[in-house]
Parts: C-alpha cells; structure tokens; sequence
C-alpha cells in the first residue's frame, strides 16, 4: 500500500499545485479567506472555510463509483446515496449516478462533467479515485468534491476537497464477536477442538484499510473464543468473483472453520454456502443467496455522510476536511444476525460490546489484547501524515490501546499481531 499511497499522494500533490496556479489560487465560492493549510482566525483549516446558503431544491450532487450494483462494496454506496435522496426530499434531476468509473484519468473526466452539468456536490467512493478528484477540485473551485477512504484532503489546501471514512473496525469487532460465538458452539457440539477453532479471511489488498479490518475482525472473535487464530488469503483485487472463491475454497481446505472477508464479491458467501461453512460477508446481507451459512455483516451507513454534506451546502456552513464517525452516530451498523446459523446468546454479546464501545469502556485495539513478534507494545509510530508537511511518523499508542482514525479518517493500523498468519504478500 505504501508504494501505490506515495505515488497517488506525490500526483495528487503536483496536480493540486499545477492547478492552482492555471486558476490564479481562487478561493471557494462564497469563502472569505485564501486557500491555506493553515488554522486561520477563526480556527478553520482548509476545506472547512464557510460558503453562501443555497437552497435545497437547487442543489444538485453527482456520485462515481467504482462498480456498480454487482459489487456489495459499491451497492452500499448506492443504497445509502438513494436513502440520503429521499431523507432530504431531492428530486430525481439533483441527483445523477455514474457507475464502473475506474481508478483513471476517467475519474477526472466524470467529475469535471458533473461540474458541467451544475453539480454542487461531488462524490466519488473508491480510494484510487483520490488523485482524480483533488484535480477536478483545484479546477473547479465552486464545487464542493468529498471523497471515501482518502488520506490527503487535511493536508492539500483546497477549502473545496474533502475526505471521510467511518469507524468501520467497530463494526468488524462486532461482527467478529458473532464469529467467535459461532465457533464456541461448533466446539460445544463436538465439531472440533477449541485448539483446532481457526477462521479464514479473505482480502483484498495489503493495505491498512484491510490489515485494521481483519485485525479487528480477528480481536472480536478472540474477545469470546480465547484459542482463535486466523489465516488471510489476499487476492489482489477489490472485486474478482472468481478469485475471492477460489480464496476461500483454499481456507476451507486449509480447515478454517468460518470464514469472513473484506472483498466485494458474492464469491467468498456463496463458496461458504455450497461448503457449508458459516460466513460472516461485509457490506450488506447476504442471507438471500446464503440462507444456511450466513451469520451477520458489518457496513459503513453513508446516508449520515451525505446527508451532512447537502445540508452544509444548503446551509453555506464547512464541510469538514476529514470526516470520521462510527457506531455511536449510526455511520458504522451491523445487519441483522441470521438466526438459522448464528449461534445462541450471540445478539446479547454484541449488545454489551457495542455498549462499552459507546461509553469509552472498550477500545477495539486494546494493547492489553494482543502481541506483536511476543511482546506488547506502548508505542506506535504511524504513517498518518497529519499536518502539511507530510510528517512520516506519529505517535497513536496512548491510554493502553492504538487509536485508530483519529489523527485522520483513512485507517493506519497496519500491525501484523500474533495469532494471523498471512498465506500471500504479493499484493
């Protein structure tokens, strides 16, 4: 991930700044002070500066996406884009959706064509589009461009370019807490050994994003199930059917006993389901195509988000440069369990972490939890880049656990702690 977040960032970077100078620096409509990084007066930082209001039935949002219905990652995006529409009253002409846009120079062109068509709001939702979208923010300054899973937007300059994510590794936690009370039922009944009661994940990349998800998954199920260890077969894509089957056709063989993801296909649930294996998917149910096997799954809720950045717009108030929320505000939920596979007393469980997780009583990467090479750590330094130097390093171990999306939205956990074992790296 490194590699490819450095060449994104250094384009993203040189394009920002090319851009910039071919506009003459021109502030955001409405805003009343220069595009800066730095904190200002009233303690703005770019993208956060105020615009004028602007009535709702004249605002118009345009939505790229990476896929379309097809992938559960982008359906989420879909879905909560149309519940946003109906919560807020827009009409079918102020809202247009544009599907299968690639992480490519054709990312730029669908966002400056949504600016054409006088869209006030941007939105694209997959992290290579990121580059793409902070050049169409720097040439078109009146329209404001959000963009999911991006790290560089706190740091650009641009008061109309901006990031957010969710507290996804709540929900992952959750989710892993049904996925650890499954596997002590299936040692109950005699299935296996509890020093046998191993889980399957199934990745995308080798990114942060996908290394917190997985860990996170991986803490919850130990949090009730104790023995749990976790194999994680990558497959180097984000959506490819074929290979996220194959993926856990290969940790079924390997004897895991359930299986989960973090990819965006129906091929991981639907190889679960013709093996019988119990899955936990992401994204959305998949209990219609799964009925047997499917126990629960986690998802971001993207209608608060974009609720929030029409609003702000309608209202001529900042949309915040990196915006992060969680279980707490409803941005981070979990389906309903499928009571055919999920094991009894799994909805209590859940309930009482995700209590403790509210009040601050339960942090997810508590260092107490787990070990890295044997030992415990009191001390992190994270690739965040928090400010508008790109500072490599920060320090995000504090309190007894790693505080994960707070210093910006984007995930950083990227430590490999005991307990996983990684059968491919070359993604």
């Amino acid at each position: 991930m490194k590699l490819r977040k450095f060449l994104a960032l250094a384009l993203a970077v040189t394009t920002v700044l090319s851009m910039s100078v071919l506009t003459g620096c021109s502030s955001n409509s409405g805003s009343s002070s220069e595009k800066s990084a730095e904190t200002t007066e009233t303690g703005e930082t770019a993208g956060e500066t105020k615009g004028e209001a602007t009535n709702l039935k004249d605002i118009k949002i345009g939505f790229i996406f990476l896929h379309d219905e097809n992938s559960t990652y982008d359906k989420n995006f879909i879905d909560a884009a149309n519940a946003a529409k109906e919560a807020l009253g827009l009409s079918d002409e102020q809202v247009i959706f544009k599907t299968n846009i690639p992480e490519s120079s054709e990312c730029y062109e669908a966002a400056a064509d949504l600016a054409d068509r006088g869209c006030n709001i941007v939105f694209a939702d997959s992290f290579g589009h990121e580059q793409y979208i902070a050049q169409a923010a720097a040439e078109f300054p009146d329209v404001q461009f959000c963009h999911a899973t991006g790290t560089t937007a706190h740091t650009a300059g641009l008061d109309n370019f901006h990031n957010a994510f969710a507290s996804i590794y709540e929900g992952r936690y959750l989710a892993g807490i049904a996925a650890g009370m499954k596997l002590n039922e299936m040692i109950a009944d005699g299935e296996f050994t509890e020093d046998e009661a191993k889980i399957g994940y199934v990745g995308a990349y080798t990114y942060a994003e996908v290394i917190s998800g997985y860990t996170s998954f991986y803490l919850g199920a130990k949090s009730v199930c104790p023995s749990v260890t976790m194999e994680v077969q990558f497959t180097g894509s984000w959506y490819d059917e074929t290979a996220e089957k194959e993926a856990a056709n290969t940790l079924i063989s390997r004897d895991c006993k359930l299986i989960s993801q973090h990819a965006d296909s129906m091929g991981a649930p639907t190889a679960c389901e013709s093996a019988g294996v119990p899955n936990v998917s992401y994204n959305g149910s998949t209990v219609s195509a799964c009925p047997n096997t499917f126990i629960v799954s986690s998802k971001i809720d993207w209608a608060p988000y974009f609720e929030y950045i029409v609003n702000c717009v309608a209202n001529g108030e900042a949309i915040d440069a990196d915006w992060c929320k969680g279980i707490a505000e409803g941005s981070v939920v979990l389906t309903d369990l499928n009571d055919a596979a999920a094991a009894e007393g799994t909805a209590e469980a859940i309930a009482e972490a995700e209590e403790k997780l509210v009040s601050g009583d339960l942090h997810v990467f508590d260092t107490t939890t787990f070990t890295v090479d044997g030992a415990a750590l009191d001390s992190y330094m994270a690739d965040v880049d928090t400010d508008a130097d790109y500072t490599p390093d920060t320090e995000v171990i504090s309190d007894g656990y790693f505080h994960e999306s707070e210093m910006r939205s984007a995930p950083y956990f990227d430590l490999r702690i005991d307990g996983i074992t990684t059968l491919n790296e070359m993604f």
